[in-house]
This record gives C-alpha cells, structure tokens and sequence, in this order.
C-alpha cells in the first residue's frame, strides 16, 4: 500500500536561495534594511582607525545607534508601504 499521493511541500524543495529571493519580493525593504545595516557596519569598521580623541565604546555606540536607527527606519517604510499597498491602492468593488 502506497501512501505517495503526488502531492509535495514547496517549503522543503525550495532552497536558501530561492526562498531568500521570495521573501524579498515579499517584502522589499527587509533586503534594503539588511543591507542599509552591512553598510554602517562596514563604514563604522573603515573608520575606526581615523576616530581620533574619541573613546572605543563611544564610537561603537555610535555605530550602533546607527545601524540600528537605518534599520529600524527601513522597516516603518516597508510597513508604510505594505499598508499603502493593502488599504488605498487596492481598487474598490
């Protein structure tokens, strides 16, 4: 007796990559505010080495206030505009 209907999950066919690409398409801004993110991570890196005066922990602070002030920012636009999409631009019946 067989128990194979034909019938398959597309969540465990589908690998990182193309799930990763799905879930942008999704919601756009997660990608940019992931990358907004490596951006100030990597700005804060390059300058590390020219902050001055400036005490290590306050910099780092800093950067991180950053980082997360673009990603924080990145997700209030995505919601904004996922509640755009969702109740005004949808056309009415």
């Amino acid at each position: 007796m067989s128990t194979d209907t034909g019938v398959s999950l597309p969540s465990y066919e589908e690998d990182q990559g193309s799930k990763l690409i799905r879930k942008a398409k999704e919601a756009p801004f997660v990608p940019i505010g992931m990358a907004g993110f490596a951006a100030v991570v990597a700005y804060g890196l390059y300058k590390l080495k020219s902050r001055g005066n400036t005490k290590m922990s306050l910099h780092l602070i800093h950067m991180r206030v950053a980082a997360q002030g673009f990603v924080v920012g990145a997700m209030t636009i995505g919601m904004g505009y996922s509640m755009y999409r969702e109740f005004w631009a949808k056309p009415k019946p």
